[in-house]
């Protein structure tokens, strides 16, 4: 079996901050980079709360997913970086509105260190059949 693998870059997400995709398309699957919560449209983050910086990093994952014909109900795994985990609840309350009822399988868990000093990072799987 021969599975044909594309790199996936869009301008609505912002661009790789080193060697890596902001995602691949493998066969009928996305894998989306971890995705920081940096706006695009301006290269600085979307804010200093952990509900702004949730928000924009699963607007990246969104718009990269996007770029491949996917949607945010494609998803079937995400894994959630936190430089503090005591921001959880609250990630939670953002993450939430992007998902219908079937919620994707997850990690989430606080690190020691994010790029560029993020509250977040979310990094995500979808597969369309």
């Amino acid at each position: 079996m021969i599975v044909m693998k594309k790199q996936i870059a869009t301008p609505n997400a912002p661009a790789a901050i080193g060697p890596y995709s902001q995602g691949v398309k493998a066969g009928n699957f996305a894998f989306v980079s971890g995705q920081l919560p940096i706006d695009p449209a301006t290269g600085k983050f979307a804010g200093e709360t952990i509900a702004e910086q949730t928000k924009q990093s699963l607007t990246n994952v969104k718009a990269i997913l996007e770029a491949e014909g996917f949607t945010m109900a494609d998803v079937v795994k995400t894994t959630v970086l936190l430089d503090n985990i005591a921001d959880f609840g609250a990630m939670n309350e953002v993450y939430a509105t992007f998902f219908g009822e079937c919620a994707p399988a997850r990690a989430a868990f606080e690190v020691g260190k994010l790029p560029k000093d993020a509250l977040v990072e979310i990094e995500a799987i979808a597969y369309k059949a």
